[in-house]
């Protein structure tokens, strides 16, 4: 079973579609033990970084993902959520992340070219740089969608996959078995049901 974090952030419906559409067994749960007992947890997040974080640390699910990531249990961020595996974010000011993964996460303005569009809005090609159980029903230049104004950096170590948006961002991070995807793979098409997929059949352990 996989659970979806409930923190009051993130569209969860679509990402409990998607999971459905692979036949995935899945919860949305906001309760430490559904997720200790989850085979995989998701960490989704639309919004601004320091509002997700507060609400994250409210619930006191923060701690309980660090300790299930800790214990060996694959954990994926998605979006936000994947920002949030950081140790920090500059979005209007400095805010704390969970630490998971080391990096920051900052401004594309004055990375990108001045005519590039923020946010980046749209479909990319993935630019794989290791190699990854999470890509495993996927294909290097395969296209995924975006929706973001801010990006990881910092965290060459993690990086899975890139995307070009005049320089190449960030797209894709994992250490260990925690991943991250800027990228919406619910919103994916069949690209991201099998990144899904492929997450989804990591094994899990029970804490």
């Amino acid at each position: 079973m996989v659970a979806i974090v409930d923190y009051g952030v993130g569209n969860l419906f679509s990402l409990e579609c998607s999971l459905n559409a692979i036949g995935a067994e899945v919860t949305i749960t906001a309760d430490p033990e559904v997720l200790k007992n989850a085979d995989q947890i998701i960490l989704p997040g639309v919004g601004a970084f320091e509002d997700a974080a507060k609400k994250l640390r409210a619930t006191g699910l923060d701690q309980t993902i660090r300790d299930l990531a800790a214990a060996g249990k694959p954990l994926m961020g998605i979006c936000l959520g994947m920002q949030m595996l950081f140790d920090k974010s500059y979005e209007y000011g400095e805010h704390e992340g969970l630490g998971l993964i080391s990096g920051q996460v900052v401004p594309m303005q004055g990375v990108i070219p001045p005519s590039y569009k923020i946010p980046h809005i749209g479909w990319n090609a993935l630019v794989f740089k290791k190699d990854t159980p999470l890509f495993k029903y996927i294909q290097n230049g395969d296209c995924v969608y975006f929706v973001h104004s801010y990006y990881a950096a910092n965290c060459d170590d993690a990086v899975l996959a890139t995307a070009e948006y005049g320089p190449e961002l960030t797209a894709a991070v994992a250490k260990g078995n925690v991943f991250g995807c800027q990228f919406h793979p619910e919103k994916s098409g069949t690209v991201g049901l099998n990144i899904l997929k492929a997450f989804v059949e990591m094994e899990g352990k029970k804490c």
